[in-house]
This record gives structure tokens, sequence and C-alpha cells, in this order.
């Protein structure tokens, strides 16, 4: 056996220590959301553990040892004088408060969706088969939207569409918009607010995400907008569109050049598609961050089984970078393609026939 290096040995140790300690720390954040723990401190206000427990009614001796282990890594505050736990207004931002980009349940409920159905995520790991989206935890679907929305709400109208060459005015003039890859609707629901002149077509191939989806608009209130549950490949033209938005989904397709090609198709003439994908740089050694091994294993169970479970399963993942998507795009016979903007998360693409 090769002589170990000991302290190199005993930083990797001290490192997966750590990874464990945060594996523990994300579903004891989760078990945390889902029982009201946060909700009942969401206010800042020092508790005992008594206190919290009775207003979010769980156990308090299990709250002890959750808010402790919570305490270890920062997430909750812990006053040793008076015994009491209390969130910080950044602690409240990002357990306790819904639609704050800076909110990071979804996440969290994301990865648990990936722990109940470890047996399947082993077993297609191992053989290389596919996996369809529709065959996820239910979990992963509402994590999914809750993860994404906040930043959604926070760029989208503000930063995003702004960016693009003459969209906003084409949708505050009313357009004809499709919301490919929609999910649980809510970039749909937000452009239906914000641009009530114009129409909005959301479709997604997962039927009960479209289900979700209508419920959100009706409780929005909107009426320019509808859903339909359709393969991104075989949307309808309905005559053209005007504005195409695809959100953190192109690189999951099993044939982005094709769906990119048909997409183009439906545009109206002088329409614009914005291609909105994880943020990543061209090579491997770009992406070797935490953001970047987030969006590389969500890719290694989610994103590419996906891709590979439809027509061609190109694989293109979640990490591709601005070169080869844009290399998709022009593919796909779109004749100008740039990064128009990107965000903390996001990287926004703009194509035009």
């Amino acid at each position: 056996m090769t002589e170990l290096d000991m302290e190199k040995l005993e930083a990797l140790a001290g490192k997966v220590v750590g990874n464990a300690n945060a594996a523990f720390a994300g579903l004891l954040a989760y078990i945390g959301d889902q029982t009201g723990v946060y909700r009942a401190m969401a206010d800042g206000e020092p508790r005992s553990v008594e206190e919290i427990a009775s207003i979010a009614s769980v156990d308090a001796r299990y709250l002890k040892e959750l808010l402790s282990a919570n305490a270890a890594n920062d997430y909750v505050n812990y006053d040793a004088t008076s015994e009491r736990f209390f969130l910080s207004p950044e602690q409240i931002a990002v357990f306790a408060t819904e639609d704050s980009p800076a909110n990071m349940q979804g996440l969290l409920q994301i990865i648990v969706a990936q722990y109940v159905e470890h047996d399947t995520a082993v077993d297609v790991f191992r053989t290389g088969k596919g996996r369809p989206w529709g065959e996820q935890h239910p979990c992963q679907f509402c994590g999914t939207d809750r993860f994404f929305r906040p930043g959604y709400i926070a760029n989208l109208v503000e930063n995003w569409i702004c960016a693009l060459d003459g969209v906003e005015e084409k949708l505050k003039a009313g357009a004809k918009i499709a919301d490919v890859g929609c999910g649980h609707g809510s970039t749909s629901v937000l452009m239906a607010e914000t641009y009530p002149s114009s129409t909005i077509f959301g479709y997604d191939i997962h039927g009960p995400s479209i289900a979700d989806a209508k419920l959100k608009a009706e409780a929005a209130s909107v009426n320019n907008i509808s859903f339909a549950e359709a393969d991104a490949s075989t949307i309808p033209a309905n005559g053209g569109y005007d504005f195409i938005c695809i959100f953190d989904a192109l690189h999951d397709m099993g044939d982005p050049v094709g769906v990119a090609r048909h997409m183009r198709e439906a545009l109206a003439p002088g329409g614009t598609l914005m291609v909105v994908e994880p943020l990543a740089g061209d090579k491997t050694e770009d992406n070797l961050h935490p953001l970047g091994g987030v969006f590389y294993a969500a890719s290694t169970l989610i994103c590419l089984p996906n891709s590979r479970s439809q027509e061609v399963g190109l694989c293109l993942g979640a990490q591709a970078g601005p070169k080869r998507l844009t290399e998709v795009l022009e593919e796909a016979g779109f004749t100008s393609v740039r990064i128009a903007t990107t965000s903390s998360t996001n990287l926004v693409l703009e194509a035009r026939a």
C-alpha cells in the first residue's frame, strides 16, 4: 500500500465529516420546514424549546436535539444564558420566508426526494438506463418549483426580459407567449400578471404539474393564460409565438437540438427565444465549486436520466456552459445567439432565427 500523507488524509476525512454533517443538517432543516418549526420562529424572537414546540405542535425533546444540531451549523442561533433559540434576519430569509430569493427549502426538498428513492438512483446509475421526469418522487416536482420560483420572481421581469432586444415592449403591447417546460406554472403566472395584454400558453410533459399550474393560475385570477400537457418537441404553433421561453429545462431534453428547432419553427417572424439555464462555465474546471457541485449532482440523479429516457438521449447535462448551449441553438437553425445576462445561479441566452 502506498504510504499515506497523514495531513492530506486528515483533511479529506475532515471534509467527509463536514459533508456528512451537511447531509444530516439538510434533512433536519427539511423536517423543521415540514413541521412548521421555522415558521414558529419567523418573527426572530428568542424562545425556549418548550415555547417553540408549543407553537409548532411538535415534541419538545426531539425539537431540542434538532435545534441544537441546527445551531451547530449556524442554521439557528442559541443564547446560552437564557437557553433560548432564535433566527436572525438572514436565517429567516433562508429557512422561513417562502418567496425570499435566498430561500433554500426547495433545494433541500429536492435532495430529500433523491434520498427517499436511493435504490432507484443506484440502479439507474449502475445500468445507465433512463428515468423519466414523471417517475421521480412527488417531492421532486414541488421542490423544483419551490427552489426556482423565488429566483424567477426576482429576475424574470426585472432583469432577464429587460435584457432582451425589444421583447419587453412587445409583451407590454400584447404578444403571444409560450412557456415550454412550465412545470407548476410559476413563470407563466408571473408573466400573465405582469403583461395582461399578452396571452400565455404553458406546456409541460408532466400531467400532475400542469394540474397544479392551472390551480396557480386560478388562485392568481389571471384569465390570459392556458396550460396544456405537451412534449416540448410537439407544442402547437398556434399561428406563431412572439416570445418562447424555457427555464432550466433544455438540458433535460433527450433531443435539445430537435426541441430548439421546433421552437424556432413555432416562432412568429421576428420572434425571440429565451433560454434560461443553470450558470456554468465551458470547462469542467470552471465549475468545480459548491454551486457547480450542486448542479452536477442534480444532473447525475435527475437531468441525465430524464434525457436518456427520451429519443436521442443527448445527455447535455446541467453544466453544459454557454459555448455548448450556443452550439445546440445554432445547430437548430438560430442565426443569432447571444448571452443576454446572468444571475447568481442562471445563464440567459437570447436566440433569433
